[in-house]
């Protein structure tokens, strides 16, 4: 008994007297290295205000590193700056720059790998290849840091949050720019990705493989090469988030390809080429959206099954559905689209005859692409006319039975 509680207290005692340790010109300790080397388990590093040039630094203990006064560590365009590999470490309010470039090693400004519970915040990351890469990690905190990439090819430009084989990962808060992808996710699990802030990034603002069980709200994807991709996934969920100005000959605000049991609600999506783009997709809840002045309001391919698109708004939108078939195993309803002519002679708000969103040229257009350069001719309007009179070419069962006369409020 007595040598339990010996054993406890020596246990106890590391976390009650944990150290503080200073490193800064004016103090006994000046490099994070040292610092880093002298610390035992569960002691406090701050480094004061100054530039530190230290090459690579290995953390395998379990410590805290806090920045005063945002120091700067600088990778000198050569080194990966923190390796880390240890449990419950926190690494806050410092910046990093010039991290190097390795196309064999993906180095980052901080790479965690096989660790657990731990938290990055509140850090500035500039010029790096690799801002944050996290592999083979859990339970662990991403949060309030400012990212900012310097791109170059996209062959050549790492992630600005890159996880693999992680799970139980909380990305909250970030702005993530100038990175190949803004976020990625590969083989994640059960996480969660909030109110982050993702722009002007060369291919993804977000990019999803095979990782499931996922949710993704309240973040703002603005001017990336091509909005989110969420890929070979299952039970996605996207919640409040605004896809805008994602624009370019394959953009989009959001392209679901080949994933299933996904809930896309209360999105904004405005002024992409397109809203959202859906290849081999299944079971997916398209609800509660505005899709407004985009290119085409919502791409669907023949190739899904089982959508239900309900409640959403389509406002000046070129075309508000395009499909490239005429197989039709979806379903809309209860939509507004304010390129609806019809009635309400019950005066309930829905109107009396079915909306057909495809439009003949849309169904062209999904043919001959080049054939946009005649869109609002003459002679398309005239065909459009002729095809809502005698329908020949649009998918007939494609249809919203029940449209809205006015936009919802969501």
């Amino acid at each position: 008994m007595r040598t339990s509680l010996t054993i406890f207290l020596i246990f106890a005692s590391n976390y009650i007297y944990a150290g503080h340790i200073y490193i800064g010109a004016n103090r006994a300790c000046k490099t994070i290295t040292k610092a880093i080397k002298d610390a035992n388990e569960n002691d406090t590093v701050f480094i004061e205000k100054g530039i530190y040039k230290e090459g690579n630094m290995v953390v395998a203990k379990t410590l805290k590193i806090i920045g005063l006064n945002n120091p700067v560590i600088d990778g000198e365009s050569k080194y990966e700056i923190f390796t880390i590999s240890a449990h419950n470490f926190l690494v806050k309010g410092i910046t990093f720059k010039n991290s190097g470039y390795s196309s064999m090693n993906d180095f980052a400004s901080i790479k965690v790998i096989d660790a657990d519970k731990f938290t990055i915040e509140s850090n500035t990351i500039t010029n790096a290849s690799f801002a944050i890469h996290v592999s083979n990690c859990t339970s662990f905190i991403i949060k309030n840091n400012k990212i900012q990439g310097s791109p170059r090819e996209e062959q050549n430009t790492g992630n600005g949050i890159h996880l693999w084989k992680c799970s139980k990962a909380n990305i909250t808060g970030n702005l993530v720019s100038g990175h190949r992808d803004g976020i990625y996710f590969e083989f994640v699990t059960e996480s969660e990705i909030k109110n982050n802030y993702s722009t002007q990034n060369l291919r993804y603002g977000l990019h999803f493989m095979f990782s499931n069980n996922d949710t993704y709200l309240h973040n703002t994807f603005l001017k990336n090469g091509a909005g989110v991709a969420v890929m070979f996934s299952h039970h996605v969920n996207m919640y409040r988030n605004t896809f805008e100005n994602n624009q370019g000959a394959s953009a989009y605000g959001i392209l679901l390809k080949e994933i299933s049991d996904a809930e896309v609600s209360q999105n904004i999506f405005v002024n992409n080429t397109v809203g959202i783009f859906m290849e081999g997709t299944n079971r997916i809840e398209v609800k509660n959206n505005t899709f407004e002045k985009n290119g085409w309001g919502f791409r669907i391919q023949a190739s899904c099954s089982d959508i239900l698109v309900i409640k959403n708004n389509f406002i000046a939108n070129t075309f508000d559905i395009a499909t490239n078939g005429s197989l039709v195993l979806n379903k809309f309803e209860n939509n507004y689209w304010d390129k609806y002519e019809g009635y309400d002679l019950a005066k309930d708000g829905t109107g009396d005859v079915p909306f057909h969103p495809v439009s003949m040229f849309a169904m062209v257009t999904e043919q001959m692409p080049y054939s946009i350069m005649l869109y609002r001719s003459f002679m398309v309007m005239l065909l459009e006319r002729a095809e809502k009179a005698v329908p020949s070419l649009t998918p007939v069962e494609l249809k919203d039975e029940i449209p809205m006369m006015k936009p919802l409020k969501l």
